[in-house]
């Protein structure tokens, strides 16, 4: 009996062991994605990777406030431009320049609202409405000047290297589109759930990656668009269509009966691979 219950309590620990392993690698692979919006702060505050906030001079004294973030590593980083939603500059799109620091990349936010919001100040003035209305008022050549300039700043950092990339969402997704269009020496481009531009596809030379909710035909209707101005043989448009998935899944993984996480375990690590492909690898 003494034999049999040492066996059993053998098995027991051994189970205990199995069941902390595998509880140990599922926490490993929800950190390897983004949180969703509901858990971005508790992300952030959990995060051993340096993040501040910066101010930088985007020409002419227009001073633009910016989330940086930085990888643990012991080599330069290629540099990614975060754009943020309609929403303006929240905890979520600063969790997710965390997670590209997490996957290796300087990542910095700038929050394209400064100098909008209440008394000059930018995003953290406004609530969700008036952003989203100040979003709707901004220039294009002035966001393109400030994420240009998000750019300089970036990868003048002595921890980085020359190489940058944008990745956008919703309106930061158009954004990142037409950024683009208008800065030659972006190196990689990639859309969540943003809208083709109207004209000047043609002119880009920076790859592009589209990711994207099958059940958001609004945005998805100008895929064809893009894949026909950007069929030449220096371009490169790689559009990606997650069945059933909402707009801004990546924001609202628990959204559509699980179509929008299973967007986001899809659309993430193909962000990443396809930095690593264009800005270099970045471990």
């Amino acid at each position: 009996m003494q034999a049999l219950t040492k066996h059993i309590l053998r098995i027991s620990i051994g189970l205990g062991t199995v069941l902390a392993l595998f509880g140990a690698e599922s926490a490993a692979a929800a950190q390897a994605l983004p949180p969703d919006a509901e858990g971005a702060l508790a992300r952030l505050d959990a995060s051993p990777r340096h993040g501040e906030w910066v101010t930088y001079d985007a020409g002419g004294g227009d001073m633009v406030r910016a989330w940086v973030t930085y990888p643990e590593r012991s080599d330069p980083a290629p540099v990614v431009v975060v754009i943020h939603e309609i929403f303006g500059m929240t905890d979520w799109v600063r969790s997710v320049a965390d997670q590209l620091s997490a996957d290796g990349f300087i990542a910095i936010a700038p929050d394209l609202l400064s100098g909008a919001g209440t008394g000059g100040g930018g995003s953290e003035t406004l609530d969700q409405q008036a952003s989203v209305a100040a979003i709707q008022t901004l220039d294009r050549a002035d966001v393109n000047r400030r994420l240009r300039a998000a750019a300089a700043y970036g990868t003048a950092l002595p921890s980085a290297t020359d190489r940058v990339g944008a990745v956008g969402y919703c309106w930061g997704g158009s954004t990142s589109f037409l950024f683009a269009v208008d800065f030659a020496d972006l190196d990689a481009a990639v859309v969540y759930y943003g809208g083709a531009p109207e004209d000047g596809l043609g002119d880009i030379r920076a790859p592009v990656l589209g990711l994207y909710g099958g059940d958001d035909n609004r945005v998805n209707s100008s895929i064809p668009r893009a894949e026909q101005a950007m069929s030449g043989p220096r371009q490169s448009f790689e559009p990606h269509i997650f069945d059933g998935a909402g707009h801004g899944f990546l924001r609202a993984q628990s959204g559509k009966d699980g179509a929008n996480m299973r967007a986001t375990s899809q659309a993430w690590p193909l962000t990443i691979d396809f930095f690593r492909t264009h800005l270099g690898d970045s471990n």
